[in-house]
């Protein structure tokens, strides 16, 4: 309780409050702008964290990652586009309420679903970070090297019929992570004589170009417009009670949304898709499901919004970051010298408490915001591609070049950028990219650990109880997923023969 009551005291702080207002209703606006959403708005913003304290760097980004996963639900709702790729069942399914003239009951179903969702995931961080963290106290540096290791084989697992060039922009991503000089021998690795490379390849171009820089690009050669968004027809304060009448659904996708969340390298998707299968089937409403349920924009809401609290925990506790976003939360860390992982608890709890509360009050200045602030957001979701797509690619020179006043940066983030859009235009994943080369020193700098520790006897990775666990479970995770592929492939090949003939 005590550790709670010192976090209470970081909301004193005009500066907290500022920048958690300031990014949760930026972070609804872009939310609401498709195209725009959290990744690119973060990486960003990311230099300007760099001078703030840790606190209040880490609330401006959470406060934008938090309020877009609110405002996505605007454009799906209003205008049938999803603000993000996962609101595509809240549009789908919100479809039917706008033209039966009851845009206001499917707008107040996401809202209340989304905070309910959002508050479960921060009160389940605030109970199971510490304690995840005083068990991993006891980790080794061969259990760390297997939990990093299990992360990156989740990312690829995450990637369910795109594992073949998750895999292949892991590696790429993980040879990026080699570049620069080696610590143990203090020799230079695939530099080819270039000083700016010398230091490794710098976080915060990659990210700006390989998320906004290559979003602009995706922006400038679109030609679509928005449709103008739909009259708020019926009742607004309708859906805010009606979502406590499916409590198995709202807790359980919640719920379901905080189990996966945790899960590094698996994310919102996947926890939706297995939310949505399993409410379909036990709702005693199912067969509405696709044509306008209640339910379906419940699973949905409450499913994206309880991942981002969740994903925070392996990286509090832990040290591993879960997917993209939380992996550039990770560089603000690092340029505080604010090490997550277990210590964190240790040396910085009123940190960590403080995370928590704000947090925990974002949720409710969001949905404040969102009461009166929808109608006049809705706009923001028809503004026009092109332009959006030249805002993005200015502002993301003028991040990179103020992140260390080096124009060598800006070179390395319009490669990234040039890179990560042809990677879009194919349907390449661009996440396990950035969590390679996030990762990669870790991964190398726990191995080198563990293997210098047992004279290099690999065996060190199943004596050690917990670390044999890591890799038991590892493995039977990889066989029942390559089975799981085979049997894809088999019943696919087998729907072709009778379609041939």
């Amino acid at each position: 309780m005590d550790f709670l009551l010192t976090g209470l005291a970081q909301l004193s702080d005009p500066a907290v409050i500022a920048v958690m207002v300031i990014g949760a209703i930026l972070g609804v606006v872009v939310g609401a702008i498709p195209g725009a959403g959290a990744a690119v708005t973060i990486s960003i913003l990311l230099p300007t964290t760099f001078a703030m304290d840790p606190l209040t760097g880490m609330t401006l980004l959470l406060g934008v990652y938090c309020g877009s996963a609110y405002g996505s639900a605007i454009p799906a709702v209003l205008i049938n586009t999803p603000g993000s790729p996962v609101a595509v069942l809240t549009a789908m399914e919100a479809r039917p309420f706008v033209e039966r003239g009851e845009a206001r009951r499917a707008m107040s179903l996401a809202y209340s679903s989304s905070f309910v969702g959002g508050v479960l995931a921060v009160l389940a961080l605030m109970v199971m970070t510490q304690p995840l963290a005083r068990i991993a106290s006891n980790f080794g540096s061969a259990e760390f090297a297997m939990l990093a290791i299990s992360a990156l084989v989740l990312v690829i697992i995450g990637h369910s019929g795109r594992r073949a060039e998750a895999t292949a922009a892991l590696a790429f991503g993980l040879f990026l992570a080699t570049i620069g000089i080696e610590t143990a021998y203090s020799t230079q690795r695939y530099t080819f004589g270039i000083p700016s490379l010398i230091s490794g390849i710098p976080l915060v171009p990659l990210v700006i170009g390989l998320f906004a820089m290559s979003e602009a690009l995706v922006q400038l050669s679109s030609r679509s417009h928005a449709a103008a968004p739909a009259q708020l027809g019926g009742r607004f304060f309708q859906g805010f009670a009606e979502v406590f009448r499916y409590p198995r659904t709202l807790f359980g996708s919640s719920g379901v949304g905080i189990v996966i969340g945790i899960m590094p390298g698996v994310g919102e998707f996947l926890a939706q898709q297995v939310n949505y299968v399993w409410a379909r089937k036990f709702s005693r409403e199912g067969h509405l499901f696709g044509k306008g349920a209640p339910e379906g924009i419940i699973v949905s809401e409450a499913t994206n919004n309880a991942v981002p609290p969740a994903a925070l925990i392996p990286m509090l506790a832990l040290g591993i970051p879960g997917e993209e976003l939380t992996a550039m939360m990770l560089a603000v860390f690092l340029v505080h010298n604010v090490i997550p992982g277990p210590d964190l608890f240790l040396n910085r709890p009123e940190f960590v408490a403080g995370l928590y509360w704000t947090l925990l009050l974002m949720n409710v200045v969001i949905i404040v915001f969102l009461l009166f602030a929808t109608r006049w957001i809705a706009r923001a979701a028809t503004v026009d591609r092109r332009f959006l797509g030249v805002l993005i690619l200015t502002l993301s020179l003028i991040g990179t070049y103020a992140s260390n006043y080096n124009f060598s940066d800006c070179a390395i983030a319009m490669v990234f950028g040039l890179l990560g859009y042809i990677l879009r235009s194919h349907r390449w994943p661009l996440t396990p990219i950035m969590l390679g080369l996030v990762m990669g020193p870790i991964v190398e700098g726990r191995m080198r650990q563990a293997l210098g520790g047992a004279n290099g006897d690999f065996s060190i990775f199943v004596t050690r109880p917990i670390s044999a666990i890591l890799v038991a479970a590892l493995a039977i995770l990889i066989l029942f997923t390559l089975r799981a592929e085979l049997k894809n492939r088999r019943r696919a090949r087998e729907d072709w023969q009778i379609n041939d003939q």
